[in-house]
């Protein structure tokens, strides 16, 4: 008797468990959300700089706009897009930002990257040449012999400066390119590391009020008037394995982009979650412009810059560097 009641209560416990075990594994949040919306990954890391180019990201994750589309983005602070490119190719990053000089780069050396949104593009006096206010360099011409510091080395920083270098007679080579990343750029040329930086908001604004560095020259003009600077990329064969992720990613972030270009108080108000810049900052940096979709023609401007300064040996057609749009 003993033995048969034993019996039963552990058929009963069985039972019991596995009934539960049914009903936690129906509840699994993230399964679900895969499940729901169809998406191959639910959760992606997505690498983006602390600097304005990259709003649309943190703005589409606070209005839960990938939430709406099942997906978890989980932001990785990176350096530079030339830095991202091996994390992407390697699967540490499943999408990142990027600058559209590295991005052609790397399609010209074989590299199978895929552009997927669009993110940034200038205006004037968003990324300029700056130097101490006693600085003995007045002009751009003073430039010859001496270092600038860029974020990345062949990147859109040196082609912004290379082209303003070309309006007072000067190239490339008559000075020295060093990198440093941008928040630690102010203090570097102040400490006499190199004689001038090429920098960007907040940065810009960071170092005149804190230092007291003044524009030697605006890089966006002449040739780079109205650059794209910025995107979005994953690799080819990312984009191939998840299409529906990529959709949805694509769709979440042209929401948060399209709101970044009509409200620069959302901008203000987001800077200070992602950045080290304070709300009164945000609130007078100079900002460019926010695009919505991916422009074979603004975009062929770059590539035929790099062609001109001998960035790439050969022209690039970036239409087959872009992904296709979410929908088709």
């Amino acid at each position: 008797m003993t033995r048969t009641l034993r019996v039963r209560a552990l058929v009963l416990g069985v039972a019991a468990a596995l009934s539960l075990a049914a009903c936690s594994g129906s509840n699994e949040p993230s399964n679900s959300s895969a499940n729901s919306k169809g998406l191959e990954k639910a959760t992606i890391k997505v690498g983006a700089l602390p600097i304005p180019d990259s709003v649309a990201l943190y703005i589409a994750n606070a209005k839960g706009y990938f939430k709406e589309e099942g997906l978890t983005v989980q932001p990785v602070t990176i350096a530079g897009g030339a830095v991202a490119i091996p994390q992407v190719k390697s699967g540490a990053l499943d999408i990142s930002q990027t600058n559209y000089v590295s991005t052609f780069l790397a399609a010209s050396a074989g590299d199978k990257i895929k552009l997927i949104a669009d993110a940034y593009q200038a205006g004037p006096n968003t990324f300029n040449i700056m130097v101490p206010k006693d600085s003995p360099i007045k002009t751009v011409a003073d430039l010859k012999g001496k270092t600038i510091l860029v974020n990345t080395l062949r990147n859109i920083a040196t082609l912004a400066v290379t082209t303003t270098l070309k309006t007072a007679g000067l190239t490339d080579k008559d000075v020295k390119f060093a990198e440093k990343p941008f928040p630690e750029m102010g203090n570097a040329v102040a400490g006499g590391q190199a004689d001038a930086c090429w920098i960007t908001e907040p940065f810009i604004t960071a170092n005149q009020s804190k230092l007291g560095f003044r524009k030697l020259a605006d890089t966006m003009t002449g040739q780079t008037e109205d650059l794209p600077i910025a995107g979005w990329m994953a690799t080819d064969e990312w984009a191939q394995k998840y299409p529906k992720t990529l959709a949805a990613f694509q769709r979440a972030i042209g929401k948060a982009q399209a709101l970044a270009a009509s409200d620069r108080k959302l901008i203000e108000a987001t800077l200070p979650t992602y950045t080290k810049i304070d709300a009164q900052t945000a609130s007078v940096i100079t900002l460019g412009t926010y695009p919505n979709a991916l422009s074979v023609n603004r975009l062929q401007k770059v590539a035929d810059l790099m062609l001109e300064y001998k960035y790439i040996q050969s022209p690039i057609d970036v239409k087959s560097v872009i992904a296709a749009p979410a929908g088709g």
